[in-house]
């Protein structure tokens, strides 16, 4: 047998098979590449929109707290104004509490219930006012207040009598006058310029009351009809200091 006429068959593979496994192979590639493709990109538009939205609420916070400090600005002159005399009301209101217990004379007492009712109306429409503008008052008197506070509560009959004429009803009222004087002009609240207006007559008629009292001393007394006869005041019924009592005829807050 001749060997070399026998065919040995070929190893190489048919022709649909040589040319179909590279178009099989390249379709997919082509298909895993597109699926990769469109991963990326869901994967990149959603960082992309949860940094847009993220953005967008850093944008919305930065812009109410730069709105909270731009009102922070307008008020906090305002705001500082506003705790002081609330404080300073508290304070007098409860050292004229102690009056009826501790003090001795009739006008000193009597003086004492009047400041009480007219401080008392004007220290709830501050507290009012306060809350209309989220401005929250302190609920305690500061240190200082409360240590005249105690040291009044320590005196009695005539010396008690003495101490919250001048300490009380002429030195604080003084304080407090001059910085309403300065709220008046100065306050950026058109409503609470409005409730300083209407307050300051107040604290002066009670600071001419407390100087024409006896307890209030001779130079006190003086200082009053000094100030009356140069505002004029001693014409003026609302602003009436009744001397033979030593107390003041003070019309009710608020007319």
């Amino acid at each position: 047998m001749n060997l070399r006429n026998v065919s040995t068959p070929s190893m190489k593979s048919p022709r649909h098979l040589r040319s179909g496994w590279p178009a099989f192979a390249l379709a997919g590639v082509l298909a895993a590449s597109m699926s990769t493709a469109w991963s990326q990109g869901v994967t990149s538009g959603g960082s992309g929109a949860g940094t847009s939205s993220s953005g967008q609420g850093a944008a919305v916070t930065q812009s109410g707290a730069r709105a909270a400090s731009e009102k922070s600005r307008v008020v906090r002159w305002d705001r500082k104004f506003m705790e002081e005399a609330a404080s300073a009301g508290q304070m007098q209101v409860q050292a004229a509490q102690m009056v009826a217990n501790r003090g001795a004379d009739k006008a000193v007492k009597d003086y004492a219930a009047t400041l009480i009712e007219h401080q008392a109306s004007a220290n709830s429409e501050l507290a009012q006012l306060a809350s209309s503008l989220g401005i929250e008052l302190p609920s305690s008197l500061p240190r200082g207040m409360r240590n005249e506070v105690e040291k009044l509560a320590k005196r009695s009959g005539a010396e008690f009598d003495r101490e919250f004429v001048r300490e009380i009803g002429i030195k604080q009222h003084e304080q407090e006058i001059k910085h309403f004087e300065k709220a008046s002009k100065d306050a950026k609240e058109p409503q609470l310029r409005a409730w300083v207006d209407k307050t300051l007559p107040m604290l002066q008629q009670h600071l001419a009351a407390a100087q024409n009292l006896p307890q209030a001393g001779s130079d006190a007394a003086a200082s009053t009809r000094t100030q009356q006869q140069r505002m004029g005041a001693g014409d003026k019924p609302g602003n009436q200091i009744n001397p033979g009592t030593g107390g003041g005829s003070m019309a009710p807050y608020g007319r």
